[in-house]
Order: C-alpha cells, then sequence, then structure tokens
C-alpha cells in the first residue's frame, strides 16, 4: 500500500474511478454456482455472479483487477479493489492514460460508477490519504472525525476508542 501511495504522489494530474458493483461483475463458473446456493420463502437459488460476503471474494475480485489491468499497474494506473487511480504528469499525458484504461473497461465490459469517479484533478483521497504533486498527507476530514469524539472516561471506554472491545 505505501508503494502504490508513493508512485501516485509523484504525479501533477489524476483521475479516479470507481468501480459499479464490483464484485458482481465477476461472473462465478457454472460448476462453482452451487456452492452459493440459499433458500428463501421464495425458493432455492444460487448466484451466477460473485456476492459480497464470500470469504475469498475480496482476494479473488483483486486477482481479476490486477489481471485485467497487468500491463498498466504501476505505469499508468494503480487498483485497490474497485477503486482506479489513473495517473500522468502531464494533461495529454494522463488523458492517454485515462482512454487506454477506458478502452480496457470497455473490452472486459467492466462498469465504472461515474457519480463517484473524479476526473482530471491534482490531489485526491487513495486508501485515507491525501495524495498530490506535493506528496501523501492524512486526509484531514478523517482527524476532524476523530478529534470531535467524546474523550473516553473509563477503561470499557478507551478500549472502544481503540478497537479492543
Amino acid at each position: 500500500m505505501d508503494q502504490m501511495l508513493e508512485r501516485l504522489a509523484v504525479n501533477e494530474y489524476y483521475y479516479f474511478l470507481d468501480g459499479f458493483s464490483g464484485y458482481f461483475q465477476i461472473p462465478i463458473e457454472p460448476k462453482d454456482q452451487e456452492k452459493t446456493t440459499f433458500t428463501c420463502p421464495y425458493g432455492t437459488f444460487a448466484y451466477k455472479r460473485m456476492p459480497f460476503g464470500l470469504c475469498n471474494a475480496p482476494g479473488t475480485f483483486q486477482h481479476c483487477m490486477m489481471a485485467i489491468f497487468h500491463n498498466m499497474i504501476e505505469k499508468t494506473m494503480e487498483v485497490f479493489m474497485d477503486d482506479f487511480s489513473v495517473f500522468g504528469n502531464s494533461f495529454s499525458t494522463c488523458l492517454t492514460n485515462l482512454k487506454n484504461m477506458l478502452k480496457r473497461c470497455e473490452d472486459t465490459k467492466l462498469a465504472l460508477n461515474w457519480e463517484m469517479s473524479h476526473f482530471m484533478v491534482k490531489e485526491g483521497i487513495v486508501l485515507g490519504h491525501k495524495i498530490s504533486k506535493k506528496g501523501i498527507e492524512v486526509d484531514r476530514a478523517k482527524i476532524e472525525v476523530i478529534s470531535k469524539l467524546p474523550h473516553p472516561m473509563i477503561v470499557k471506554g478507551i478500549r472502544s476508542f481503540l478497537g479492543h472491545a
């Protein structure tokens, strides 16, 4: 993760794109669909696409994204789950990199969520860090949220705050 942020932070321009319903874009082999069978009042069903909640879903999804963009990762873009960061040091380079990435999405029928995407920006939030040509910074919004939390007064409150409750 640190290396990815460092590779991103030396660029002038960025596109931050979000995958649309990420897991559901990954088909499940017909022979494996029975492993996802569930029963409800309306009948017994099996998923044809990878649902959220499967123990191997995150790893499988990341593996698929790495396979799709294998020759672009680290050179023109980074991908973490369904968050795509396309970068370049010039406007035209970044635009070309986006064009290539979108072509690959089109070729593999990978859908993107345009409402959650940001185009041709000079900074953005990636994995809770603000990245820009200036470097890597902590996301100020996260600091504000934490600083506004009530101060714990008892041991149980401290454990809860630290995530050990």
